[in-house]
């Protein structure tokens, strides 16, 4: 915090706005001013996800969630880039969700570049800060009068508000409201992919040693199957995400590949005795290189001698002259 301050002190502070529609995202969560009544009859303070375009202060994707973690990052922002498609850059502080392994990991193999503001400075944050003071000063004052307002209605309110009045609202700075401003361009956003795809980009990728007694290996708890056709395999590259171990993958540590799926361990399946005959693990034998000089460092030293240049080098007294 000291060097925050100190640095703001040292150094000027100046307004930005990039040329392109899509080039930059800002990403933030917000502590909501209400408490929120849950399913279980308990309060709780929600969290608002809100990712904005740089140039046109578009919200790609607004959503209260019940913490801040990888797991809702990772919902919401797939969400934003379902709608918007990818953009360049994003934005973001150095939170732990924003740190996570499974979201940097995506970000990366999605193209985008990640940008992290310095710790306590909001103020690098600043068009993402305004969006806050609106949905407080203008969403959630239109729900004092709820007395039991939950998660489920405050999503509902937030994206007819978000779609239906800040998105068409003029802003003061840009001339126009925002939803203008995005359509204008110019737009340097890229196609998204699916679903399936991005799920498959936000996970971690860490190394487990397979168990030789029965072909398995332990994650977060729980133990998968490893296919007996890698069996030879003593350590194995995983791909997962912690908060879906309904899928877990084998990949190639050197190509990055996708080998196989693994499952969890069926014991009950197990129990009936029954096994598979294990193939022979092939394995190619390596091929002894032919005697004698390599062809190649053979033909450079004839380009060397057909140059008539002098010898590389001169020896000592103990080295025969030619």
């Amino acid at each position: 915090m000291l060097a925050a301050s100190e640095r703001l002190q040292q150094r000027e502070v100046r307004s930005f706005e990039l040329d392109h529609v899509n080039a930059l995202w800002h990403l933030d969560f917000h502590y909501g001013s209400r408490k929120v009544l849950t399913r279980h009859g308990t309060w709780m303070t929600p969290m608002a996800l809100a990712v904005l375009d740089d140039r046109s202060r578009l919200a790609c994707h607004v959503q209260w969630y019940a913490d801040e973690t990888a797991e809702s990052l990772v919902h919401g922002f797939s969400q934003a880039l379902q709608r918007r498609g990818l953009p360049r850059a994003l934005m973001t502080d150095n939170g732990a969700a924003m740190m996570a392994e499974e979201f940097a990991a995506g970000l990366h193999q999605l193209g985008i570049l990640h940008q992290t503001t310095l710790p306590y400075s909001p103020y690098q944050n600043a068009k993402q800060e305004s969006f806050w003071g609106r949905v407080e000063g203008r969403l959630m004052a239109m729900l004092e009068g709820v007395d039991e307002l939950s998660l489920e209605l405050l999503n509902t309110a937030t994206g007819a508000w978000v779609e239906h009045e800040y998105q068409r609202s003029v802003h003061s700075e840009i001339g126009g409201s925002p939803l203008q401003r995005y359509l204008a361009g110019p737009d340097v956003g890229r196609e998204c992919p699916g679903s399936e795809g991005l799920r498959a980009a936000f996970r971690r990728e860490l190394t487990r040693t397979q168990r030789r007694s029965d072909g398995t290996v332990s994650l977060d708890g729980q133990r998968f199957e490893i296919p007996s056709r890698y069996r030879h395999l003593q350590r194995v590259h995983l791909r997962y995400a912690r908060w879906d171990l309904r899928r877990v993958d084998l990949v190639d540590a050197r190509r990055g590949s996708l080998l196989c799926a693994l499952y969890p361990v069926d014991k009950s399946a197990n129990a009936d005795g029954q096994r598979r005959i294990l193939d022979v693990v092939r394995q190619t034998p390596l091929t002894a290189s032919a005697p004698g000089m390599a062809p190649l460092l053979r033909q450079l030293m004839a380009e060397y001698a057909a140059t008539g240049l002098p010898p590389a080098y001169l020896p000592t007294d103990a080295e025969p002259r030619p």
